[in-house]
């Protein structure tokens, strides 16, 4: 896979999206009741919940799940939702980054722990993995919605840093600070997106030989299969057929 090592985009190539459907709503509903529970519960002036439900339409999300985790914030008042990060070195020593959302930070660490150490990775501490990469803001928007020529034009004139054009969708980067400001300007001509997050962006790509990819390749997808794991990640650089 060319470009920086987001499992979304792996996991996409290799066609495990129609197979974790029902996990992908779940995680998508989570980040929407946790983001109305924090700010409004109108979406036109909460930028997190908006790019939420974005997200969940993007994904086919049928319209009652996303107004169901809506109300879900509203009711599950005792629950406290922690966004935490983790990092460490998985197999060949790949720089993982693991975003969460959990109401149980002791479960999730040994959850996440575990799986790093089977794989034969570690988990360190802040920091050990998080120098490999720059944190940007990153808004992705399919290929149907804009030409490439009038993505880059808009782009910068809303003030984005970087604008690139890749097979199905065009990625659009920012500083962590603007996307919100960035994201409003571009809303003024395009109505649909396929998401809008902070991402981990390496440095510097690293490239395993094929006969280790596999590991590589089970060790992200038993991540991903954590109930607490939003994001995943890496300074891998996979070839995905």
């Amino acid at each position: 896979m060319a470009g920086h090592s987001h499992w979304a985009g792996i996991k996409h190539k290799k066609g495990k999206a129609d197979k974790q459907r029902s996990k992908i709503f779940s995680k998508l509903s989570k980040e929407i009741t946790v983001a109305a529970k924090l700010g409004d519960k109108d979406p036109t002036i909460n930028p997190r919940l908006r790019s939420a439900i974005q997200a969940a339409r993007s994904a086919n999300m049928p319209k009652d799940n996303i107004e169901r985790a809506i109300t879900k914030s509203s009711i599950n008042t005792e629950s406290n939702f922690e966004n935490l990060r983790y990092e460490g070195f998985g197999p060949e020593k790949v720089a993982v980054i693991v975003e969460v959302l959990t109401d149980n930070k002791n479960r999730t660490v040994s959850n996440i722990r575990t799986i790093f150490q089977k794989a034969g990775g570690s988990l360190g501490t802040q920091g050990s993995a998080s120098h490999n990469f720059n944190q940007l803001g990153v808004i992705k928007i399919d290929k149907n919605e804009i030409s490439d020529e009038e993505i880059f034009e808009l782009a910068i004139d809303s003030g984005a840093n970087e604008c690139i054009s890749k097979d199905d969708f065009h990625e659009v980067h920012c500083s962590i600070n603007e996307i919100y400001n960035v994201k409003k300007k571009l809303e003024k001509k395009i109505n649909n997106f396929i998401s809008t997050k902070i991402e981990w962006i390496p440095l510097n790509s690293v490239q395993i030989s094929k006969v280790h990819q596999a590991n590589l390749i089970e060790f992200f997808e038993t991540l991903e299969d954590d109930d607490d794991v939003q994001n995943i990640f890496s300074n891998v650089q996979l070839n995905i057929i």
